[in-house]
């Protein structure tokens, strides 16, 4: 059986030299390249859709890929298509990038320039790896199921505005469906929702801030479970101490909650920082809540704005969610769209604080009526998303960019100034 090789690479030379060379292997079988680290994860996800077996044995990673760093992408590989074996090609061949790249689910290192020899011992080595993996887990092959989590990330236009109260009630209806479900505050220094669920606790995101591999122990060990069943990572209670969670941080977390839960919502508050850029630029979806008035719709606008600007993500790519709407407000939802120049949300969330107050006030959203247009509305937003079991996104992987959030809290930490 041949061994289908898929290079990841984004230099036009490095890409016919390394091409040149695995086509040359005995038994090998390159598939096309894919030149960025959004292309890989999206091609690999979509071969994992249609079938396991129609995963490559071997995916050959070259030091320069971008916009994700290599080592970064090497461990959404390992995390999200186990059965995968990665290969990184580069220019450091020192003991210490070795042990690096072994850290973060490398299966083997090629140092470059390139030789047939090292590169055919290696491929081969992988490949057998890869398969004996698949062999031995035999039937329970469904473990590998490769797209991992949906992430969906709500964001606010300003404070204020329900960005929480929709990201809690979009985990419960996901829950309620039958999905496992992870709810993580990003909203590192005011972070509200162990407040609105009436919970206390001892552990954060914080603890985990400063580990690198961060394994299904050690994540039990740091999140929350609800009696709803939701898996809460919550933010510190010391607000101070959110500057300890910084992008590489959170995009470690993220990934290892996409790997272990079916829907993951975080809760990035209304101020963007290095984690919370992280976390939008990785999301499938990227949810900006806003009111129908004129200070929140501004508010929806510059932030659009500067998430195209820091690269963090497109405006076409972002759904606006219309909160406290009625048919009386001046601004209606297809006005907000053509000033943000977003999409948004078929499902408005009606203007009905009384309904709500009460809930609020006892720090039990989790129990509002069945019966409430707010809270119904907010469950017929989660079908929408395709968050719910049994219905289909309105637009599948609508943002799903996965297109390196170093980069873009790194970008946004030198410009940190724009918006202002």
């Amino acid at each position: 059986m041949p061994t289908r090789i898929l290079p990841a690479v984004g230099d036009a030379d490095a890409v016919r030299s390394l091409t040149t060379l695995l086509s040359q292997l005995p038994d090998a079988e390159p598939v096309a390249p894919v030149t960025d680290s959004t292309q890989l994860v999206d091609t690999l996800a979509r071969l994992a859709a249609e079938s396991i077996d129609e995963l490559p044995e071997v995916v050959v990673v070259h030091e320069r890929i971008g916009p994700v760093p290599a080592l970064e992408l090497i461990r959404e590989v390992a995390l999200r298509f186990p059965a995968v074996g990665v290969i990184l090609v580069t220019s450091d061949a020192s003991p210490g990038l070795f042990q690096a790249a072994m850290d973060y689910g490398a299966r083997g290192l090629v140092a470059l320039p390139l030789h047939y020899e090292e590169l055919a011992s290696r491929v081969h080595a992988v490949a057998q790896w890869s398969v004996g993996v698949r062999r031995h887990l035999g039937a329970g092959g469904d473990v590998f199921s490769g797209v991992g989590g949906t992430v969906v990330t709500v964001s606010g236009a300003k404070g204020g505005v329900g960005a929480t109260l929709t990201a809690i009630q979009l985990a419960l209806a996901a829950q309620a469906s039958g999905r496992s479900t992870a709810l993580l505050d990003l909203d590192l220094q005011t972070g509200d929702i162990a407040s609105y669920l009436d919970i206390q606790f001892r552990r954060s995101i914080v603890d985990l801030a400063a580990i690198s591999d961060i394994t299904p122990r050690v994540l039990a060990d740091a999140v929350f479970r609800h009696d709803t069943g939701v898996a809460l990572l919550l933010a510190p209670g010391d607000g101070e101490r959110g500057e300890e969670v910084t992008d590489r941080a959170a995009r470690h977390v993220v990934t290892a909650l996409r790997s272990r839960y079916e829907v993951v919502v975080v809760d990035c508050g209304a101020q963007l920082s290095g984690a919370s850029a992280a976390a939008v630029e990785m999301a499938d979806t990227a949810l900006l809540v806003t009111t129908p008035d004129v200070v929140a719709v501004r508010g929806a606008k510059r932030t659009v704005r500067m998430w195209d600007r820091l690269q963090i993500r497109k405006a076409e790519e972002t759904m606006i969610v219309v909160n406290r709407h009625s048919r009386g407000t001046e601004i209606q939802p297809a006005l907000i769209q053509r000033i943000t120049g977003t999409s948004v949300a078929a499902t408005a969330i009606p203007a009905n604080f009384k309904e709500l107050q009460g809930a609020v006030d006892a720090g039990r959203v989790h129990e509002l009526d069945n019966r409430g247009t707010v809270k119904q509305a907010m469950w017929a937003l989660a079908g929408e998303l395709g968050l719910v079991k049994g219905t289909e996104a309105s637009a599948q992987r609508r943002g799903g960019r996965t297109r390196g959030g170093d980069r873009a809290a790194l970008t946004f930490r030198r410009r940190k100034e724009i918006g202002r």
